[in-house]
Parts: structure tokens; C-alpha cells; sequence
């Protein structure tokens, strides 16, 4: 009887620590909560990219990186498309990138 109540109070310490860990995982990594942060919002950094490259945005997304949180816009202009990054904390454009056919 002892020896069951141990093991179960082992595999209950042992799930509650898994829990925990993976909440702490997970919390760390959902970064879509980071956009929460930006000065910049998702519209701005668009219209900053469409502006860029004289076209329209096709898809973009906010991307946490290690020089500070971007917006990764897609944009296409006549027939070609661009990969503009855009700077989440001052709406200016870090870089872009024509997409080659492949």
C-alpha cells in the first residue's frame, strides 16, 4: 500500500513538473504576444512597404528577431515581388529584397 502511494505521489510531482515546464515553453514561445510591444502597427509597416516598392502587399507578418522585432511584408509591384523588412519600433524600412523566380 505504501509503495503505491509513493509511486502515485511521484507520477503527480513528475506531470505537475512536465505541466509546468511546458507552460513556461510554450509562454516563451508565442511570440505573436511581442507584437503587443511594437510602436509601429501591422498597417503602418504595410503602407510603408507598399510605399517602398511602389505595389501591394500580399502577405505580412511580425517577426520577433535579435535586432529588435520586424514586420516581414511581401509586396508586388508590376511583376515582380519584393521582401521588404520594416522596423516594428520606427516604421522605417531595414531592407528589401527582390524574390527571383525560381
Amino acid at each position: 500500500m505504501i509503495r503505491k502511494t509513493t509511486l502515485s505521489i511521484l507520477a503527480a510531482t513528475l506531470a505537475t513538473a512536465g505541466a509546468v515546464a511546458f507552460a513556461a515553453r510554450g509562454a516563451a514561445e508565442n511570440d505573436a504576444l511581442a507584437v503587443l510591444q511594437a510602436k509601429v502597427s501591422l498597417t503602418q509597416a504595410i503602407a510603408a512597404a507598399e510605399q517602398h516598392a511602389g505595389g501591394k502587399a500580399a502577405k505580412a507578418e511580425f517577426e520577433p528577431s535579435r535586432q529588435g522585432p520586424v514586420y516581414e511584408v511581401e509586396v508586388v509591384a508590376g511583376t515582380k515581388v519584393f521582401d521588404i523588412k520594416v522596423d516594428a519600433d520606427k516604421g522605417s524600412v531595414i531592407s528589401s529584397v527582390e524574390d527571383k523566380i525560381d
